[in-house]
C-alpha cells in the first residue's frame, strides 16, 4: 500500500501532523476520522463510523484491558473530537453474544452498550458499536463512498465485488445495522480471514488496518479501485442514465428561476412545519435531472439508509417546463398544488401500509428533495445545515445511482425495510433527543444598515435566537467582515442600496437563493442631517427620504409579495426614531422622514393584517455608543441643538431619560425581537427603546 497519487479521492494525510500526534492511537484515530470526513466522495456529514482499539488501566481492578474508541451516536467523522466518542471494554460488549436474543432483541442489546462502558465521559454508543467490536483489527473504518455504495446497490453486487477485488473483499447482504450484522461481519472474516474489507450490501463499506495510517491507505486504495472500475463501465457504455433528455437553461436564468420559484415551494413544504431552503445546480445535478433515466430511477429512492433519512424515500419531480413563466405566483401555485397533494398521500399510504403497531406517528409528509429538470434540485429542512447536508446526501445518492447502472443495474431498498429505518424506535428516540428549537428557528430575516451599529446588533440577536440572516448595506468590506462573525449556515449577505428598487430586488433574490424565502424584514438602514430649517437643503431633504422613507416603501412591497407566495405571514420592523414622535430644533428633514416610518408602518399594518403579516415600529433614541450616525455631522448638529460639546452628549442624552440608562444598540434588537418572537399579536404598534422620554409616549 505505497500510493499517495488518487483521482477519485483526496490523500490528506500529512507526516508532520501525524508526528506531533506521536503514539496517541486515540488522536491518531480522531486526525484520520477529520481528514476522511472533509472528502464528500468519502463519507457524507454525519455518515460512516471510525474506531480504533488500544490496551488502557482497569480503575477498578488495575489490570490491563482493551479499550474500543468509537464515533458516538449522531456524530460526524469530519468534525469528531474526543468529546463526541465512546470507549468501551471490547470483552464486555463481545460478551453481549452470550445474551444476545436475535433479531427481535436488537433494540434492547442497544441499551446494553451503556454496561460496557469505560470512560465515564463517553457520548452515547451508536448502532454500529458491534460491527466494529466484534471486528478483532485495532482501527477501522465504516465509510459510504459513493462508488461502494455503487457497488453495493448494484444488481448482482456480490458477483460485482468479486470481480473488483477478487477474494481480498468480503460481501454482506443488506441488513438493518445492529448487533446480528456484526456478527455477520464476523462471520464474514472467520470464512475469509484474508481480506481487507467487507461491502455490505445497499448500505456501504468496511475497511481496516492495524496502524491508524494502514487503515486510512486501505481504505482511500479500495475507494479508488472501485471508482477506477465505474469509470471504466461509463466510457465503455458511452452515457450516463441513457443520455440527455432536456437541455439546462443558461446559468444565470437557472438562478433567477430557482429565486422565483423558491418562495412558492417553501410554502408549499411548510404545511406543517416552517421549513429552510437549499438550492443547487451543479454539473452532476443537472446531469441526472435532465436525463431520459429520471423519471424510472427517481421514484425507486435511495439505497444507503443514511442517505433516505435526510431525503426522504424519494423526490417529488416537479412536473413544469423549464421555461415556464412564473411571475404570476398564484397561477404558478395553483399548478403546483396538486403534485404536493399527491405526494402528502403517496407518503400516507407508504407509512399506513408499512406501519407496525408501535411506530411512532407519521412525520411531516412533505418532500425534502424537489426537482426541476433543465433548472436545478432544492431541499428543505427545518434548518440551513439540514437541508444542505440533505442536497449534498441527495447528490451522493445520485452518484451511487449513476455508478450502479453503469456496472449493471441499480437497486433500491424495499419500501419495508426502508421504512423500518425510517420509524425505527431507536431513531425516534434519537429524534427526540435533540434540543429544544429556538424562538426564531425556521425563519429567514434580511436586515438593511446591518454592516455596523444598530443593524448588526440586530442581525445578531436574530441570528442567536436562531433565524437565518441575510446582511444588506451599501458597503460591501463591513458586510464581509460583519458575516464572517457568524457559523457556518447562518448568515450571508447583499451589497444593497435602498433607494434603488432593483438593488433591494437582488438582495431579496439572494435571500430567496440562500434560505429559500423572508419572514421578517428590519429597515433598519439610515443616516441623519441635523440642520435648522435655512441650511437645509434639497439635496439634504431627498436623501432623508429616499434611504428612511422611500427605502422603506421599496423593502415593504418587494418583501410582502415574497411573503404573500409563501403564504406563511411575515414580519417587517421599521427602525425609526423618538424624532418621529417629538418635534425638536433643527430636525425638519429627519424628523419628518422618521414620521412618514412611523405612519407608513402604521398604513401597512391596517393593508397586511390579513395577510398574518405584522409591520411594527422600535423607536430609538440616544443610541450614540455603537451607532453609525453618530460618526458624521450628525453629533455636532445635535450637540449644537442642546448648546453642549459632542464629547457631553452620551452623558446628555443617558440623563435626560427617565431610567437615566444609556441605550445601547443590543436594546434595540430586543425591542425588534420582542416584535417578531414575543409579541405574536401585536401589529400596528411603536415601542420606544429610549429608557423613557415623556415627551415620546404614544399614548
Amino acid at each position: 500500500m505505497q500510493v499517495k497519487t488518487y483521482k477519485h479521492v483526496d490523500y490528506l494525510w500529512d507526516d508532520a501532523h501525524a508526528a506531533n500526534l506521536g503514539d496517541d492511537q486515540v488522536q491518531l484515530f480522531l486526525y484520520r476520522s477529520n481528514i476522511l470526513g472533509a472528502d464528500l466522495r468519502i463519507t457524507n456529514y454525519g455518515g460512516g463510523n471510525t474506531s480504533c482499539k488500544t490496551i488502557e488501566r482497569d480503575p477498578l481492578t488495575n489490570a490491563e484491558v482493551e479499550v474500543m474508541w468509537i464515533k458516538g451516536s449522531g456524530g460526524d467523522i469530519g468534525t469528531l473530537t474526543k468529546a463526541g466518542i465512546a470507549g468501551l471494554y471490547t470483552e464486555r460488549l463481545r460478551d453481549l453474544k452470550s445474551v444476545y436474543g436475535g433479531l427481535s432483541d436488537e433494540d434492547r442489546m442497544v441499551g446494553l452498550f451503556n454496561h460496557c462502558i469505560y470512560d465515564l465521559k463517553s457520548k452515547a454508543p451508536s448502532i454500529d458499536t458491534p460491527l466494529h467490536g466484534l471486528l478483532p483489527f485495532k482501527h477501522i473504518d465504516h465509510l459510504h463512498p459513493d462508488a461502494l455504495i455503487a457497488v453495493a446497490a448494484a444488481k448482482d453486487s456480490e458477483k460485482v465485488t468479486k470481480e473488483i477485488w477478487g477474494d481480498t473483499m468480503g460481501w454482506v447482504p443488506w441488513q438493518r445495522p445492529g448487533f446480528d450484522l456484526g456478527l455477520q461481519l464476523e462471520k464474514c472474516l472467520n470464512k475469509n480471514p484474508d481480506i481487507r474489507g467487507i461491502v455490505l450490501g445497499s448500505h456501504g463499506l468496511f475497511t481496516w488496518g492495524d496502524t491508524s495510517y494502514e487503515c486510512y491507505l486501505n481504505s482511500l486504495e479500495v475507494i479508488e479501485m472501485a471508482s477506477e472500475y465505474i469509470d471504466k463501465k461509463i466510457k465503455e457504455n458511452g452515457s450516463v442514465f441513457g443520455g440527455q433528455k432536456i437541455e439546462s437553461l443558461p446559468k444565470e436564468e437557472r438562478s433567477q428561476k430557482a429565486a422565483q420559484l423558491l418562495p412558492l415551494l417553501r410554502g408549499l413544504c411548510s404545511s406543517e412545519n416552517r421549513m429552510i431552503g437549499h438550492f443547487t445546480d451543479s454539473d452532476i445535478v443537472l446531469e441526472y435531472i435532465n436525463s431520459n433515466d429520471l423519471e424510472r430511477l427517481a421514484p425507486m429512492g435511495t439505497s444507503c439508509p443514511d442517505h433516505f433519512l435526510r431525503t426522504k424515500i424519494q423526490p417529488l419531480v416537479l412536473d413544469l417546463d423549464r421555461k415556464a413563466d412564473l411571475s404570476d405566483s398564484k397561477e404558478v401555485l395553483k399548478s403546483l398544488a396538486p403534485a404536493f397533494t399527491k405526494y402528502r398521500q403517496e407518503y400516507k399510504e407508504y407509512y399506513e401500509s408499512c406501519k407496525h403497531d408501535n411506530s411512532p406517528a407519521m412525520r411531516d409528509p412533505n418532500p425534502v428533495i424537489i426537482i426541476y429538470p433543465g433548472v436545478g434540485m432544492f431541499s428543505f429542512a427545518k434548518n440551513k445545515q439540514t437541508t444542505r447536508v440533505a442536497s449534498e446526501f441527495y447528490i451522493n445518492a445520485i452518484n451511487v445511482m449513476r455508478g450502479a447502472e453503469a456496472i449493471t443495474e441499480y437497486t433500491s431498498l424495499p419500501r419495508q425495510e426502508a421504512f423500518d429505518i425510517e420509524y425505527w424506535l431507536l431513531e425516534e428516540a434519537k429524534l427526540q433527543r435533540m434540543p429544544k428549537e429556538k424562538p426564531l428557528s425556521r425563519k429567514v430575516a434580511i436586515v438593511t444598515g446591518a454592516g455596523g451599529g444598530i443593524g448588526k446588533a440586530i442581525a445578531d440577536k436574530l441570528a442567536e435566537e436562531g433565524a437565518n440572516v441575510v446582511l444588506t448595506d451599501i458597503a460591501e468590506d463591513r458586510l464581509k467582515e460583519a458575516v464572517e462573525t457568524y457559523g457556518r449556515d447562518t448568515a450571508s449577505y447583499a451589497v444593497c442600496d435602498v433607494t434603488d428598487k432593483n438593488s433591494i430586488s437582488d438582495a431579496f433574490e439572494k435571500a430567496c437563493l440562500d434560505f429559500g424565502g423572508v419572514d421578517i424584514v428590519v429597515h433598519s438602514a439610515g443616516l441623519a442631517i441635523s440642520k435648522p430649517l435655512e441650511e437645509t437643503t434639497e439635496k439634504d431633504w431627498d436623501i432623508l427620504q429616499d434611504v428612511l422613507v422611500k427605502g422603506q416603501f421599496e423593502l415593504a412591497k418587494q418583501g410582502v409579495a415574497i411573503m404573500r407566495s409563501q403564504g406563511l405571514g411575515g414580519n417587517f420592523i421599521s427602525i425609526a426614531s423618538k424624532n418621529g414622535l417629538v418635534s425638536g430644533p433643527n430636525n425638519v428633514g429627519y424628523g419628518t422622514s422618521k414620521a412618514a416610518q412611523q405612519h407608513m408602518a402604521r398604513l401597512l399594518a391596517a393593508e397586511l393584517g390579513k395577510d398574518k403579516i405584522r409591520v411594527n415600529v422600535v423607536n430609538p433614541d440616544g443610541v450614540i455608543v455603537g451607532s453609525k450616525i453618530w460618526e458624521g455631522d450628525w453629533a455636532e448638529g445635535r450637540a449644537k441643538a442642546y448648546g453642549i460639546s459632542v464629547d457631553e452628549l452620551p452623558d446628555h442624552y443617558a440623563k435626560r431619560n427617565l431610567l437615566n440608562e444609556i441605550i445601547y444598540p443590543e436594546d434595540i434588537a430586543n425591542g425588534v425581537f420582542a416584535c417578531v418572537a414575543i409579541l405574536d399579536k401585536t401589529t400596528g404598534n411603536i415601542i420606544n427603546v429610549d429608557g423613557g422620554m415623556a415627551n415620546a409616549f404614544v399614548r
